[in-house]
């Protein structure tokens, strides 16, 4: 799934839950933190597999149950303890929504080998085409199908949820911007 397409997915999911919860919508460091969530198997597995060379594919460590059983209860711990339990669980459900959004249609059909990452390094990954390095995968990896035109409709159903949810974060993020303006003109 592409970056937005898992954004899309967990904003959907995390605003769900956060007005069921708490009868509010998100706020702003939960949803950096669902942000983050959301793309951290890729900014982990896709730069050691395709520009280091390390990993032997780009949904591999981090895209793994096993790691997971491992990281998501160990960063909710931390929060916890740090008192911002919303944004740990945030950051979770990012990451474990990540990790099973990128299930490729194909599995509905029967083919098991697309889920084979969730399992590693216990399963063997199927062969993945080879890529130089990001920028070659972002210019010729990747295809634009029906798949991804609906990945594209989900977020812009994400964004007018956000929208109508008062474009949570978005104040903070400008407050931010205007202080670090004040500062560099100091």
């Amino acid at each position: 799934m592409w970056p937005w397409g898992h954004l899309a997915v967990a904003y959907l999911l995390y605003t769900a839950s956060t007005r069921f919860r708490f009868d509010r919508p998100p706020r702003a460091w939960p949803l950096l933190a669902l942000a983050v969530g959301t793309q951290f198997p890729d900014l982990v597995d896709k730069p050691l597999a395709w520009s280091v060379g390390i990993l032997p594919g780009g949904r591999t460590f981090t895209h793994s149950l096993l790691v997971a059983a491992l990281f998501v209860p160990a960063i909710t711990a931390v929060a916890i303890h740090l008192d911002r339990r919303e944004v740990g669980v945030a950051f979770a459900l990012g990451y474990v929504t990540h990790l099973f959004t990128d299930v490729p249609p194909s599995v509905f059909a029967g083919d098991l080998a697309g889920v084979a990452y969730l399992a590693w390094p216990l399963v063997d990954q199927p062969p993945e085409d080879p890529v130089g390095g990001l920028l070659d995968a972002i210019l010729h990896y990747y295809a634009m199908g029906p798949y991804e035109v609906f990945q594209l409709g989900l977020f812009v159903v994400a964004a007018l949820v956000w929208y109508r949810d008062g474009r949570p974060g978005l104040e903070r993020l400008w407050s931010s911007i205007e202080r670090l303006e004040t500062r560099v003109r100091s």
